[in-house]
């Protein structure tokens, strides 16, 4: 019996040519975005004001399987890419499982995390559209820094709108993204109309990605050759990511490995999207039948407690409708340390996925999430997000039922990026001063009783 090498890389010509676009295989669509003026299936042309156009195309694509990935986007790739497949034996031996445990690491660039792969890609369309500049939103800090290092490249001004948490939380996290010569905004901010009306409604708010989208949008259709970019949520940015699942699924095969489970952090669904895309395109054509597994925080669990309906993707209801598994709109998560999955929505992909039963989805308390967290570093010696350590702790989970069942089952995990700006969660956790929070049922009632109400659509 061979031995499987602890990393496998592969090569810059094994690197995938062409991203796979998921809808192309899905009997069953998601549900059109609507044009929340005419609740009507939004247009290429009306996504112009706020997208790039060629990312407007991909964004309402369905048909086309596969689509070539630009030489200079390419190109970049290389400075990072291909990221390994690690074999992860030291966590097998201390769980004591008879499973096999597969990571995918994107952390290997200075954003620390999967967020270049779309990153890169948006910058480029707006530079080749010949655009002034672009603005988006942040959680974590990850896609602010990958946004920020594209852009740089690029020669591109861009202005990052970052939960204001999440900013007070991850100083170094500024630093970094003014490194690369970008704007650095904490939202909501009295900078735009939609953050000054959000802070007057609730002054002590502490921000989400919806309250940062809604201002990020606002800024680009109110600035001259500006436009929007987003690091999560759309088609257009699961189609980028896809590139973690097809170096995945490629890396097994030289192997001669595939993963009967597949484990994912959820938030908006972009590393989720990615790493299972080539796997679910098996199960959906019926060549084979992997589970997938979500993992999201209990603060925030749009999959497991929100309901299936047509929400706005952002705070101050400026976007369009997409159907998706939310919590509403309006529901302000708690503080918590996983910035990056701190979202009301999931992508309209993976909500019909699920929906439709292609794959399962478990909430988590943070505690428990730093618990597996700390233990993976011991064992792996790399510090995990904790965005990343979801993951980790539904791929241990899996390990110990192999370990009750005897099964020997292979599990293939996202290790989506590093922790090294999230040492105050850290601290937190080991001094003992984290909490868990869970929203209530009466909370996310008072949530859903505000979703939007389009007439013959949802009433």
């Amino acid at each position: 019996m061979k031995k499987i090498p602890h990393r496998v890389y592969l090569t810059e010509e094994q690197m995938p040519k062409q991203w796979y676009n998921l809808r192309a295989d899905m009997k069953d669509l998601p549900d059109p975005l609507l044009n929340p003026g005419t609740g009507r299936p939004i247009t290429e042309e009306e996504l112009y004001p706020v997208f790039c156009e060629k990312l407007a195309h991909q964004e309402l694509d369905n048909t086309t399987r596969y689509i070539d990935i630009p030489e200079e986007i390419q190109e970049f790739y290389k400075m990072y890419r291909p990221s390994p497949l690690i074999r992860a034996y030291n966590l097998e031996k201390y769980l004591d499982t008879p499973a096999k445990i597969y990571y995918k690491f994107e952390g290997n660039n200075t954003s620390g995390s999967h967020k270049l792969n779309s990153a890169v890609a948006q910058a480029y369309y707006a530079k080749e559209q010949g655009l002034k500049g672009l603005t988006t939103e942040t959680g974590a800090g990850q896609w602010g820094t990958a946004l920020a290092e594209a852009c740089s490249f690029y020669h591109l001004p861009l202005i990052v709108y970052m939960v204001k948490c999440s900013y007070e939380q991850k100083p170094f996290r500024k630093s970094v993204i003014h490194t690369f010569d970008a704007e650095i905004v904490p939202s909501p901010s009295e900078t735009t109309e939609i953050g000054r009306k959000i802070l007057a409604e609730n002054p002590g708010t502490s921000g989400s990605l919806g309250c940062a989208i809604s201002e990020a949008v606002e800024k680009a259709v109110s600035t001259d050759g500006y436009k929007y970019v987003l690091g999560s949520v759309l088609n257009q940015v699961l189609l980028h990511q896809s590139i973690i699942g097809l170096e995945s699924k490629a890396a097994m095969e030289l192997l001669d490995e595939y993963p009967d489970v597949v484990v994912g952090c959820a938030g908006g669904g972009s590393n989720l999207g990615g790493l299972i895309a080539p796997f679910m395109q098996d199960k959906l054509t019926g060549k084979a039948s992997p589970r997938i597994v979500a993992v999201e925080p209990a603060s925030c669990p749009s999959l497991t407690r929100g309901k299936y309906a047509y929400d706005f993707c952002d705070t101050g209801k400026v976007t369009p409708l997409a159907r998706m598994y939310t919590l509403g709109c309006d529901f302000i998560p708690s503080a918590n340390h996983a910035g990056g999955l701190r979202y009301h929505g999931m992508s309209p992909i993976l909500s019909k996925l699920y929906h439709d039963g292609f794959m399962e989805a478990i909430s988590v308390e943070q505690s428990k999430v730093f618990e597996t967290a700390t233990m993976f570093a011991k064992q792996e010696t790399i510090l995990p997000a904790p965005e990343s350590a979801h993951a980790i702790y539904g791929a241990v989970q899996e390990a110990l039922k192999c370990k009750e069942s005897g099964e020997a089952k292979t599990i293939l995990f996202g290790l989506t990026g590093t922790g090294y700006f999230d040492m105050y969660a850290y601290q937190s956790y080991m001094d003992g001063t984290m909490k868990d929070y869970i929203p209530t049922d009466a909370e996310l009632e008072k949530s859903f009783a505000r979703l939007p109400k389009i007439p013959g659509i949802q009433e």
